[in-house]
């Protein structure tokens, strides 16, 4: 086991509960509880980005092979999906928990649908989902389980990762478009649909 494991398991937890908390979501039905979880959910993001940024900018200053080193080369993988998270999901989230706030004083007020949307937006859950699954590989390599062969991850290793990340995405859009459906106004009925008009 690598002594940089410790390191990376802190990063690891908090984008995989991070990523847990976004994927719950779009199930929470009133709009305080939808409130609570987007403060949470910001807080690790930021925590997230925060522990991520720290280590990988303490990895490229550190001369030498030392265990900051070896967790920032570890953490390179995640950092695309984190800016990604940093540039798009942080904003929505906290329009998101502005949203659920207006709906939010009395304990049992639904969610609207189009809020629960929103919740279920892929720019909200994917990219926290994708950093989470990132730091998987450096932490199962820490652990001294070798998924690299040479300089690169190995065919499966690659395979498994693009199949989870392509399901993720499109078990999101997919939730996304039911709730966004839902939340669309009725079709208003035409008059001639109506029946002829009587004066």
């Amino acid at each position: 086991m690598a002594d940089h494991l410790i390191v990376l398991l802190p990063v690891a937890a908090v984008w995989v509960a991070a990523g847990v908390v976004a994927d719950g979501l779009p199930r929470l039905d009133r709009a305080r509880a939808l409130r609570r979880r987007t403060g949470w959910l910001s807080a690790l993001t930021l925590t997230g980005l925060a522990l991520t940024t720290t280590v990988l900018l303490a990895g490229l200053q550190s001369a030498g092979d030392t265990r900051l080193d070896r967790a920032g080369a570890g953490l390179a993988l995640a950092a695309a999906p984190a800016l990604v998270v940093a540039v798009c999901t942080v904003r929505r989230v906290r329009r998101l928990r502005a949203g659920a706030g207006a709906f939010a004083r009395a304990p049992e007020t639904p969610a609207p649908h189009g809020l629960r949307a929103a919740a279920a937006h892929p720019l909200v859950g994917l990219p926290l989902q994708v950093t989470a699954l990132a730091t998987v590989p450096a932490v199962v390599s820490a652990a001294g389980l070798d998924l690299f062969t040479g300089a690169g991850p190995t065919g499966a290793a690659v395979t498994v990762g693009t199949l989870g990340i392509a399901a993720i995405g499109v078990r999101h859009a997919l939730r996304h478009n039911r709730l966004a459906e839902r939340a669309m106004p009725a079709a208003v009925a035409s008059p001639r649909a109506a029946g002829p008009l009587h004066v």
